[in-house]
């Protein structure tokens, strides 16, 4: 184990300074295109203004006979694009395919400073943080990049499930993590064929009634995620870095996939990814705060003071942990309004 002191010190000569601190800039959908697609590539200019994340996508959902044009691809399109204030992302192939290490030097080499965050898939525990860490140090110093890169890592197996303490931990680098529910359910041996979402055959049911046991007995589905969300979440606030709640294969089942966004917007988490453009505004709408628990929560922060204390608001007691939560509403509100006007006036900043 490294020691403390040398956490934060850069894992090659001229690379530059680790960040101490993760930058929390809006992230409420991370949107994934395919670069080697022509027609989705003249669109990105227009899908940015709408995005908080756009990623590249390099590794699932591109075929083996893609994966150069679309590594080169991304590079054309992340140097003629103005992002604006969309981040740029990619996902590179996993550390063990043929394609990894060209996908790291190329996008290092040819898109530089533009390039925000490397997510890695199927990370399975801290060594393959630290593989990660070193290579794109090495690669930062060769071509003179003035900002680290950071890393998002893909929680999609049981080893790294059992290690994402760990794995959260092993790096100034890491940035986040996301919930990959596919290649999660089929490391585990899930019976389910679905990406992300519930399944119809989870559910408890009410015991039967013993005036009429034969009498109808309601069930109410259970979410399959909700043990791997809630112990990413804790691991990921533990070393301040970000969870997200990965993809919803269901295109067309606009309902259960805001449910989905909002339970995991409840439980913590900042954002989510969008595989197609109808849940942009489904992600943008679910991880945007409810106007109404805004100005709730700026009026417990006012009528609190100090922050100690307790005070009767409409009947409800509200004490110093009731005011720590509503500032992580206000505060994720504010971040969100900069560069939005229409949320700016709704929250009343």
């Amino acid at each position: 184990m490294r020691s403390a002191k040398d956490f934060f010190q850069p894992m090659a000569l001229g690379a530059p300074e680790p960040l101490r601190e993760i930058p929390f800039k809006p992230s409420r959908m991370i949107h994934f295109f395919d670069p080697s697609n022509a027609k989705m590539a003249t669109k990105i200019p227009d899908i940015a203004k709408n995005c908080d994340v756009l990623l590249g996508n390099l590794e699932d959902a591109i075929q083996a006979d893609n994966k150069i044009a679309a590594r080169e691809g991304l590079v054309k399109i992340g140097n003629e694009t103005d992002f604006g204030s969309c981040q740029l992302w990619t996902r590179v192939n996993s550390l063990d395919s043929p394609w990894f290490l060209d996908d790291v030097m190329t996008l290092t080499e040819g898109l530089g400073n533009k390039l925000d965050v490397i997510m890695i898939p199927k990370v399975e525990g801290a060594w393959d943080i630290h593989y990660v860490d070193r290579l794109l140090a090495q690669l930062e110093a060769r071509y003179g990049l003035e900002k680290p890169l950071m890393i998002h890592a893909i929680l999609e197996t049981a080893l790294g499930v059992a290690n994402v303490e760990e794995i959260c931990a092993a790096s100034p680098r890491m940035q986040g993590l996301s919930l990959g529910p596919a290649d999660l359910a089929a490391s585990r041996r899930m019976k389910t064929t679905r990406v992300g979402g519930g399944h119809p055959g989870y559910v408890v049911r009410t015991d039967p009634d013993p005036e009429n046991p034969d009498a109808s007995r309601p069930t109410a589905q259970q979410d399959l995620w909700h043990y791997t969300m809630a112990r990413m979440v804790d691991a990921c606030n533990a070393n301040g870095i970000l969870p997200y709640y990965g993809p919803f294969g269901d295109i067309k089942d606009t309902v259960a996939c805001e449910d989905q966004f909002r339970n995991a917007f409840l439980m913590g988490c900042v954002g989510t990814w969008s595989l197609h453009p109808v849940q942009i505004d489904i992600a943008k709408k679910v991880f945007s705060p409810p106007v109404d628990e805004v100005l709730w929560a700026k009026r417990v922060i006012d009528e609190m003071g100090d922050g100690t204390g307790a005070v009767m608001i409409d009947g409800k007691m509200q004490d110093d942990a009731t005011v720590k939560q509503c500032r992580v509403m206000v505060e994720l509100a504010r971040m969100l309004c900069e560069n939005d006007d229409e949320l700016r006036e709704a929250y009343g900043f």
